[in-house]
């Protein structure tokens, strides 16, 4: 039988980093206490658009040994992909306009704006791990395949 390794394959190693599960958590609080107790025209909008690309990409290292560049650019893809999704009107589309939930997850209003707040997240974020980070190391790996190298 032929054996080839996970990394090798493309697929993303499976594991729990506590470090980066803490951060979704405490994210997801936020911004749930945004979206719940806050009712302006700067946080609520902009911040929370800010901080979900931080949450989106901390959960997504919580459970995935995927490497910090190539996971950030594909939440950012993430984000884009939702917001053009609501220009479209998707949560109408997919019958979910009566869920407040769905209506507060994806997002009903296309706004230009948003794709700057997303990128502004991608830069807190990138630089906050390159300058803070526990696996400042991975930047030197970042092309070194699905799992950060090895």
């Amino acid at each position: 039988m032929l054996y080839v390794p996970v990394h090798q394959m493309g697929v993303a190693a499976v594991r729990f980093n506590a470090y980066y599960c803490f951060w979704s958590i405490f994210l997801f609080l936020v911004e749930v206490c945004i979206a719940v107790f806050v009712d302006d025209n700067f946080v609520r909008p902009y911040v929370g658009d800010v901080l979900v690309v931080i949450l989106i990409y901390a959960m997504v290292r919580a459970f995935f040994k995927v490497p910090i560049l190539r996971t950030a650019v594909g939440v950012l893809a993430f984000s884009f992909v939702v917001e053009i999704l609501q220009y479209f009107k998707i949560v109408e589309l997919l019958g979910l306009g009566s869920s407040e939930l769905a209506r507060t997850i994806i997002g009903t209003t296309f706004v230009w704006e948003d794709f700057v707040a997303y990128s502004v997240g991608l830069v807190i974020l990138l630089s906050f791990e390159k300058s803070f980070g526990p696996f400042k190391k991975e930047w030197y790996s970042v092309g070194a395949g699905p799992a950060g190298g090895r």
